[in-house]
């Protein structure tokens, strides 16, 4: 047996598992690329599989794309931007950790590539119509978690208040993220979240 058939790895079948990694793959070059600057083929090159093996779970770039905004870019938005809120001892302490806390991290990384949900919302919205809904229920489930969390705080704000102060936040999110991009700054963040905590109240 020679060193390099010792070396190379053993090949498993585990379907899931190269799903799983095609979406990760997928994830990362849309969030640092786009969308429409990413190939089918650099995703399979990043992925370390085969063009088969990435239709046999996505048919079309689409249906990829699709796939990433349900299973990848909704996951982040729940885990960065709706648990913290609804974990925390009042909804204005949770936004202000939420936008300090992507602040601190962005800072360290030294580099901003933008909120994952509003790249894709501002390159695809306008050109397909399937890419608009799934962006826009991304959307919806974060400010109707919001809207609860912040009616829960506050049983005097009816619900059409609540929804509008959740698309308040939210909106101030996407607009200071698309900022800090364009800057390249987190000053952005710390400046809506100091104006959304003397709104809201600590």
């Amino acid at each position: 047996m020679t060193q390099d058939t010792i070396e190379r790895p053993r090949r498993i079948n585990n379907p899931q598992a190269m799903r799983t990694r095609i979406l990760d793959v997928a994830a990362d070059l849309f969030q640092r690329n786009g969308y429409n600057a990413t190939s089918v083929h650099d995703v399979v090159r990043g992925a370390a599989t085969t063009g088969g093996a990435l239709h046999h779970h996505f048919a079309t770039k689409k249906t990829l794309g699709l796939a990433v905004i349900a299973e990848r870019v909704a996951k982040e938005v729940d885990e960065t931007a709706i648990q913290p809120i609804m974990t925390a001892t009042s909804a204005a302490a949770g936004i202000r950790a939420v936008f300090t806390g992507v602040a601190d991290t962005l800072e360290r990384n030294r580099a901003v590539s933008g909120c994952p949900l509003n790249n894709l919302a501002l390159e695809l919205s306008l050109a397909d119509t399937d890419f608009r809904e799934a962006v826009n229920t991304v959307f919806d489930r974060w400010r109707s978690a919001l809207s609860l969390r912040l009616r829960a705080d506050r049983p005097d704000l009816d619900a059409s208040r609540a929804h509008d102060l959740a698309t308040l936040v939210v909106a101030s999110y996407s607009g200071a993220m698309a900022m800090a991009k364009a800057s390249q700054s987190a000053e952005p963040l710390r400046a809506c979240a100091k104006q959304l905590e003397t709104l809201l109240g600590s």
